[in-house]
């Protein structure tokens, strides 16, 4: 049995953290794989500045940073952040995978220019960071936020009649004004409107996070992992200290 650790950006319970899990609803992976969820000690309450992106890198990073010990043959980041994802590549030799970079060169292979609905136009950084370091502004049609309050808890359980029409609204301006040949979800805690979505718009519409999963299991089918000399290993790890560092902030938040 192979497994895939799943890094989830938030501390949370573990009914909200089954919700993520529902990610894995529909998709069918061959018998010897097995995905499990793990949520971080400690780490941003949202993704909306610098600040939390670099909360967002430890708290991701120290998460996962032992996943090759623990017997796991994959990692995937569940945050379009693609956060932590460099650093766990430098440490580990398992393939990992961040659905943020990878929906958006797969969102290529089936178009030419996407678009990307958020929940809100304070996520706009973090597609900026993505975009900065693919080169892909020029290949973005548009960010397109219906700007609904995020909830990284809960997701989008109960709201499904507010917000599902306003996704594909503004998923329509993105595809009639802005040109997109191919509509990105924004988030993964926007993946339960992905049926929605694609049962009403004209285009393809990739759901970020099952994406990521069905390319680590291609990843681990075929035997491909990142290149070492893209992510050299660090010269003196500090693992331990990283460790602490998380296990302090976990004890401070209570």
């Amino acid at each position: 049995m192979k497994k895939v650790l799943t890094i989830v950006p938030f501390a949370m319970s573990p009914d909200n953290l089954a919700l993520r899990q529902q990610q894995l609803q529909g998709l069918q992976f061959g018998p010897d794989l097995q995905f499990e969820y793990r949520s971080v000690k400690a780490g941003p309450v949202n993704y909306s500045s610098h600040h939390d992106f670099v909360l967002a890198d430890a708290s991701i990073f120290e998460a996962g940073c032992r996943a090759q010990d623990e017997g796991f043959a994959a990692v995937c980041i569940d945050t379009m952040s693609d956060s932590g994802v460099a650093a766990l590549r430098s440490v580990l030799d398992i393939p990992v995978f961040g659905p943020g970079k990878v929906a958006m060169l797969t969102a290529l292979m089936l178009g030419d220019k996407f678009s990307i609905l958020t929940m809100a136009s304070r996520w706009k950084p973090l597609y900026k960071k993505a975009l900065d370091e693919l080169g892909m502004h020029h290949k973005c049609a548009s960010v397109r936020a219906i700007e609904v309050s995020p909830d990284n808890q809960g997701l989008l359980s109960g709201k499904e009649e507010e917000v599902f029409p306003l996704l594909q609204a503004a998923a329509m301006k993105a595809i009639e004004i802005d040109g997109a040949d191919v509509i990105i979800l924004g988030s993964t805690t926007m993946h339960q409107a992905h049926g929605y979505l694609q049962s009403r718009l004209p285009v393809p519409v990739i759901n970020p996070g099952p994406l990521s999963y069905k390319i680590a299991e291609a990843a681990l089918a075929l035997g491909h992992s990142h290149s070492r000399t893209a992510y050299p290993r660090p010269m003196h790890a500090r693992l331990d200290m990283l460790t602490a560092m998380m296990a302090a902030a976990q004890k401070s938040l209570g």
